[in-house]
C-alpha cells in the first residue's frame, strides 16, 4: 500500500470561481462560469494526490453552514474528512478567471476566530492522525485565533512520532516554524523576498535555512523551481509557458513533493515531477486540478541541473 500522506489546512475555505470574458477594474461582469468547492491549501493538495491514486487526508477546522457545504464537497469527491469542528463559520474565498488575459484575480477572506479550546482539541485529533501518516503537509495561512508558532508544534509533533513534513506557508508564520526545522519549505519567489528582505536566491535561501528548514524549493513561476538541500541545489525548467490559471500551480507542486518524499524519490525525479504538475495545473480553472495529456507530456520533457549558489538566479 502507498505510503499516507495527512494534509493540514488550518484555514480551510469553501473556494468559489467565477469565469469572465474579462476582467476590467470599475466595471460591471457577466460571469460565464460558477464552480464552487471545498479549499485551502493543504485541501488542494489532497486533491491532486487523490487524482494521482495516492492516499491522502484531510485535516484542519471546519465550522457553520459554510463548513457544512465543505464537508459535503469533501464526501462527494472522495477524499477522506477529518476536520475538527468550531464555532465560527468557515470562510470564502473568490477567485475571478478572465478567458481573454489567461489570468487570475483571487480574493481572500481572513478566516474565522479559533478559540484556544478549539486548538488545543485540534493538537490532540493531530497526535492520532499522525500515528498513521508517512508524510504531513501544512499549508496555508492561519485563521485568527492561533498561536504565530502553530505549524511549529505541528512540526515538532510530527517529528516526534518520526514523520517528515512539507511547509508551504508564508511571512510570520512561515518565520516562527522555522526553528521547528521542517524537513521542506516550498515559498515562491516573492514569498522568499518577503520573508528575508533578499532578492537575491543566493543570499535569501541559506538565510532560511539557517533558520532551521533542511531543504528549500522556491517556485519562480513560468521559470520553474530552484531546490537546496544540504548536500546540493537543483534548478528544474518547464519546456514551455501554459497560458491558465496559476492559483493551483504551488499546491501541484507540494503534492509532488510530499509524495516524492514518502516514496523516498531522489531530487531530481521530485523536481521533475514536481514542475510537471505545477504546470499541468495552470489550464485548469479550479486549484487542485491538473490536465493529465500536459503532465504526462511534461514528466519526460522537464529539464534538471544540479546548480551551485554562484549561479542561482530567480
Amino acid at each position: 500500500m502507498s505510503a499516507v500522506i495527512l494534509t493540514v489546512t488550518l484555514n480551510t475555505a469553501l473556494d468559489v470561481t467565477y469565469v469572465v470574458d474579462s476582467m476590467v477594474p470599475r466595471t460591471s461582469h457577466r460571469v460565464r462560469e460558477v464552480h464552487e468547492r471545498a479549499g485551502g491549501k493543504g485541501v488542494n493538495v489532497a486533491r491532486v494526490l487523490n487524482a494521482l491514486g495516492h492516499p491522502s487526508v484531510v485535516t484542519g477546522f471546519w465550522g457553520g453552514t459554510t463548513g457544512y457545504r465543505l464537508r459535503e464537497e469533501l464526501l462527494d469527491v472522495g477524499l477522506t474528512d477529518e476536520l475538527v469542528p468550531i464555532a465560527a463559520d468557515s470562510r470564502r474565498t473568490l477567485t475571478v478567471v478572465s478567458r481573454e488575459e489567461g489570468d487570475a484575480t483571487v480574493f481572500n477572506e481572513a478566516g474565522q476566530l479559533v478559540r484556544p479550546t478549539e486548538w488545543s482539541a485540534f493538537t490532540r485529533h493531530y497526535r492520532g492522525l499522525i500515528r498513521d501518516a508517512d508524510v504531513v503537509v501544512l499549508s496555508g495561512s492561519l485563521p485568527p485565533g492561533l498561536p504565530i508558532n502553530a505549524y511549529a508544534v505541528l512540526i515538532s509533533l510530527a517529528a516526534a512520532a518520526g514523520v517528515a513534513t512539507v511547509l508551504d506557508t508564508s511571512g510570520p508564520a512561515l518565520r516562527a516554524a522555522l526553528p521547528a526545522g521542517p524537513d521542506v519549505i516550498k515559498p515562491n519567489a516573492v514569498e522568499l523576498a518577503e520573508i528575508t528582505g533578499r532578492s537575491e536566491l543566493v543570499e535569501a535561501v541559506p538565510e532560511l535555512r539557517a533558520l532551521g528548514a533542511r531543504a528549500v524549493v522556491v517556485s519562480c513561476g513560468a521559470e520553474g523551481l530552484y531546490a537546496t538541500t544540504s548536500r546540493s541545489g537543483w534548478r528544474a525548467a518547464p519546456p514551455e509557458r501554459l497560458a491558465g490559471n496559476p492559483t493551483g500551480a504551488g499546491d501541484a507542486c507540494v503534492a509532488a513533493l510530499a509524495r516524492g518524499l514518502a516514496s523516498g524519490t531522489p531530487w531530481p525525479d521530485m523536481l521533475r515531477e514536481a514542475v510537471a504538475l505545477s504546470a499541468a495545473a495552470v489550464p485548469c480553472l479550479a486549484a487542485g486540478d491538473f490536465d493529465a495529456d500536459v503532465y504526462q507530456r511534461f514528466r519526460t520533457a522537464v529539464q534538471v541541473e544540479e546548480t551551485d549558489d554562484a549561479h542561482i538566479h530567480p
